[in-house]
C-alpha cells in the first residue's frame, strides 16, 4: 500500500497528525515530528504520546495524515498500530531510523507500528473549486500566507 510516491511524501514531511480514538470512540489528534516509513509499515516514534499510546491500546485503528504544506497536497493512511516496547524483539532494529532521524536528541519510549490498509491522497479545496490550480500558483500561495 506505500508506493513510491506516499513514500517520497512521508520523506519530505515535517509533521504527520497521528488521530486515535478511545476504547469508547472519543477522538484524539497529535502531532508527530519524528515518523518514517519501514516496508510496508508506517513508524513513529512515541516521545510523548501518553493520550496515543493509551488509545492504541485500546483501539488500534488509527489515521495518519501528511501533506506537503508549499503544494497543499499528501495522503490519508488508515490501518492498524502496534506498541512495539524495548522488550520487543525487533525493538532496536525499529529503532535505528527514528534515531537516526533524532540525532539522539529525544528519547523514544515506544515505537507506534502502522500496518497501513487504506491510503488516499489529501489536497487543498481550491484544486476542487479551482480546477486550474497549479502546484507553482500554490507554492506561491503558501509563501505568501506562511511568509517564508
Amino acid at each position: 500500500m506505500l508506493t513510491d510516491e506516499i513514500k517520497r511524501y512521508i520523506d519530505k514531511s515535517v509533521l504527520c497528525w497521528l488521530a486515535t480514538a478511545s476504547r469508547e470512540g472519543l477522538p484524539n489528534v497529535s502531532p508527530k515530528e519524528i515518523f518514517t516509513h519501514y516496508g510496508q509499515n508506517l513508524l513513529i516514534a512515541d516521545i510523548a504520546s501518553p493520550q496515543s499510546i493509551k488509545n492504541i491500546m485500546e483501539n488500534d485503528n488509527v489515521c495518519i495524515s501528511f501533506i506537503d504544506i508549499l503544494i497543499q497536497k499528501g495522503w490519508q493512511l488508515k490501518g492498524k498500530a502496534t506498541i512495539i516496547d524495548s522488550g520487543h524483539l525487533h525493538f532496536n532494529l525499529l529503532l535505528q531510523p527514528l534515531i537516526q532521524m533524532t540525532k539522539g536528541k529525544f528519547p523514544i519510549n515506544n515505537i507506534i507500528s502502522v500496518q497501513i490498509e487504506k491510503t488516499k491522497p489529501i489536497f487543498a479545496p481550491s484544486y476542487i473549486l479551482y480546477p486550474d490550480t497549479t502546484e507553482e500558483e500554490q507554492i506561491k500561495s503558501a509563501i505568501k500566507a506562511y511568509k517564508l
